[in-house]
């Protein structure tokens, strides 16, 4: 993830631009916006999302509709008699389908010679996303003693701000924003960027409204007691390239919507636009669950967390021509990411592992097959992120298609390994062994640059993350007396994966009858492990620094990137168990989760991105390495504790919270600018899980193997059933018997073996 205070080296400006109000002497003129809530909901369909707040409205800050990283909608506003009406309730559906808000009017000025008092009209709004198309319906109840004459209006407006634009970049040029055209019932709205694609939207109203302006919709209804009245709106969004622009550019994919079809009053055509495109959200989220194991507890509240979780991955998700990919998260990174797709797919897989096989092929399709500055990108590597915007088409960002991440090209080959053991597809392997060859040789290449033979990265260009790990904001490395180190940088969880990728690519090699490349594989892996035994560990401190500098110096720094180490089996037995016992102490466990830094280390700020926060995916892995190095009490106490976390997140754990310890009474303390949701915080629970259970899984072998399991407090039973296992299933039973947790199986042709 991307610093959201920083961007390539560019500092976020904190000023907002809002378009002024158009002087079109309406009727009756919105009021003035009240600052945006923080509550904010999200739908999502492909590369199009939506952020609204609880009413429904967008305000323009840090939402809108957006596609393809443009924001085609920033403000849309429903008011009556030009007041916003008052709140009863947001939400979005359990399966992330459709956005509903309830709400009522507040008192209505004496129009027709009556006045409304307030809450006497019960106003719901439902919101649908399908393809690029948005669907809202409006739906007025009376329940008052007499009729009523209700001005209401909707306001809406377009900035075409790139999504570098919204987090806070300044431009000098922009493109050209045509002047709004009024079509029948429709407003059109359209956009020239600089890289000549041609984005427009349409607004459409059914029925039409008393008066069409550029940016308002004003109708008065006519609401007879104790009756209902619905209006309905669509918006569609084209992008199209211009003659000329080649059609394979990253921002010029072609996007056609399906125009509503409305008639003069559109009570019925616009009804069943809505419901159409709800039953196509729920068939395209149905599917995904299907594709996943299902889990179930006997605790209410940890199963709504299951829930929400397995929903926000099913909504994060995008059907791509490889596969389905996790998108990072919403608002700031709903992209391909190549090391959070990684994560979430790892994460994941004992339960979906058709996810990791839709990263694999997409990260392998888009593998570096030059080298470039501007993109850090190296033959091999495999890609940090993807952009389709404005900003990254002209290379006003090098994000198009960016390889900044020292992480991702080691993990890729890390979760072709994992993949290959939990489904036996090797046919996957074959199809993806040049692209894993190639990863392999670009790590090799990079540790032979590297004096004691380590994975270090160095931006190549100076609009690149200048740290090119998880933690990637621009103060997240540094020495103990808190000053920045001198590249290239060698951090010490990355040599972890890095000795995991080629202990994978042994394997692979082995079984390939590669002997000798198989050997070469497997003595770089050693080499790195010794390495990191002799370089990173601080006797002093019983636990291994954060990265080595350009001169070899370590960065002699208490950080959870240590745990990783753990996750992936690196460390001597003893070491893993002093650096287990450290996690678990005060210094990192707020009571919510293990911070990133140790509270005391330079730069330590409960408050930073990466400095002092908690992270939910950095936990996942800090559990799975408890739990590997004997310690998977703590791994329970941690899941624990971030179940107890998400409670008070309505169910939802953000991308990362502040890192204050907890106190009694109080929930934890959110992040204000996190991604929520996000892929790899949905997905922490089932790696934390798995770890707690103690699962593996062969299908070699058409066996699951289940290893001292153990549950949280307060779950007597949980289930994980229609676990896939090669062409059959199992459902797995965990209950409490006589103060331990025992495992059973249903009758199938899989092997359940339990391992004392």
């Amino acid at each position: 993830m991307q610093d959201p205070e920083t961007l390539g080296g560019v500092t976020r400006s904190s000023g907002v631009d809002h378009p002024d109000p158009s002087p079109d002497g309406a009727f009756i003129a919105p009021e003035t916006p009240e600052v945006a809530s923080a509550d904010q909901h999200v739908l999502k369909s492909g590369d199009t999302f939506i952020v609204n707040d609880p009413l429904g409205d967008i305000t323009g800050i840090d939402d809108g509709l957006f596609v393809n990283d443009t924001r085609v909608l920033s403000s849309l506003r429903l008011t009556f008699g030009g007041r916003v009406p008052s709140l009863l309730s947001g939400s979005v559906s359990s399966d992330n389908t459709a956005f509903t808000a309830h709400l009522t009017n507040r008192p209505l000025p004496p129009l027709g010679g009556t006045s409304t008092p307030e809450g006497v009209i019960h106003v719901e709004r439902e919101r649908v996303l399908s393809g690029t198309m948005m669907t809202e319906a409006i739906e007025l109840t009376n329940y008052g003693t007499q009729d009523a004459l209700v001005p209401l209006s909707v306001s809406f407006a377009s900035d075409f701000r790139d999504m570098f634009e919204v987090r806070g970049l300044k431009r000098e040029v922009r493109g050209e924003l045509k002047a709004p055209r009024i079509e029948g019932n429709a407003v059109r709205l359209e956009y020239i960027g600089l890289d000549k694609v041609a984005r427009r939207v349409r607004i459409e109203f059914s029925p039409k409204p008393d008066k069409l302006l550029a940016d308002r919709a004003d109708f008065s209804v006519e609401l007879p007691a104790q009756a209902c009245v619905s209006l309905y709106l669509t918006v569609s969004i084209e992008v199209e390239p211009l003659e000329g622009v080649a059609p394979d550019a990253p921002s010029a994919g072609i996007i056609k919507p399906r125009h509503c079809l409305a008639d003069s009053n559109g009570q019925s055509v616009g009804r069943a636009a809505v419901r159409a495109a709800l039953v196509d959200a729920h068939i395209v989220m149905r599917e995904r669950r299907r594709q996943t194991a299902r889990v179930r507890s006997s605790n209410p509240l940890f199963n709504a967390w299951i829930n929400r979780s397995i929903a926000d991955l099913g909504l994060l998700t995008t059907d791509l021509p490889t596969g389905p990919y996790p998108y990072a998260g919403i608002p700031w990174f709903s992209t391909p990411f190549g090391r959070d797709a990684i994560i979430t797919s790892l994460q994941t897989l004992w339960l979906q592992p058709a996810l990791a096989r839709g990263v694999l092929r997409f990260l392998a399709a888009h593998q570096a097959r030059e080298d470039s500055a501007f993109r850090d990108a190296a033959v091999g590597k495999i890609m940090h992120e993807m952009r389709k915007s404005e900003m990254a088409a002209t290379g006003e960002v090098p994000f198009a298609l960016y390889y900044g991440g020292v992480d991702s090209t080691p993990l890729f080959v890390v979760l072709a390994g994992a993949y290959a053991e939990r489904t036996g597809d090797m046919a996957l392997i074959d199809e993806l062994w040049p692209a894993l060859e190639r990863a392999a040789a670009w790590v090799a290449g990079v540790c032979e640059r590297n004096k004691l033979g380590l994975l270090d990265y160095r931006r190549e260009s100076e609009g690149g993350l200048a740290n090119q790990g998880w933690k990637d904001s621009h103060d997240s490395v540094f020495h103990a007396d808190g000053r920045f180190p001198d590249g290239p940088i060698a951090l010490v969880e990355v040599q972890a994966y890095a000795s995991s990728a080629f202990e994978t690519m042994s394997k692979f090699a082995t079984h390939r009858g590669l002997v000798e490349e198989a050997a070469r594989y497997a003595a770089r892996a050693a080499k790195i492990r010794r390495c990191v035994e002799d370089k990173y560990w601080m006797p002093e401190s019983e636990f291994y620094g954060i990265a080595l500098d350009g001169h070899g110096e370590l960065c002699r720094v208490l950080a959870s990137n240590a745990g990783h180490l753990l996750a992936f089996g690196l460390p001597e037995y003893e070491r893993g168990r002093a650096v287990a016992e450290i996690l678990e102490s005060a210094l990192f466990h707020t009571g919510w989760g293990v911070r990133t830094l140790a509270a005391g280390q330079a730069r330590f700020n409960p408050m930073a991105y990466h400095n002092g926060s908690v992270w939910p995916h950095d936990n996942a892995l800090c559990a799975r390495g408890l739990a590997r190095y004997g310690r998977k009490e703590a791994a329970v106490r941690l899941l624990q504790a971030l179940f107890e976390a998400a409670v008070t997140f309505d169910m939802r754990l953000p991308e990362l919270f502040c890192g204050f310890p907890r106190r009694r009474g109080e929930p934890p303390t959110a992040y204000p600018v996190a991604c929520l949701p996000q892929a790899w915080a949905a997905g922490s629970p089932f790696m934390m899980l798995e770890a707690c259970l103690g699962v593996s899984i062969d299908a070699v072998r058409h066996e699951v193997r289940v290893e001292q399991p153990m549950l949280p407090e307060g779950i007597d039973w949980l289930e994980v059933g229609h676990l896939r296992v090669g062409n059959a299933s199992v459902t797995l039973t965990f209950r409490r018997v006589d103060g331990k947790v025992v495992a059973s199986a249903d009758r199938s042709d899989v092997k359940v073996v339990a391992v004392l």
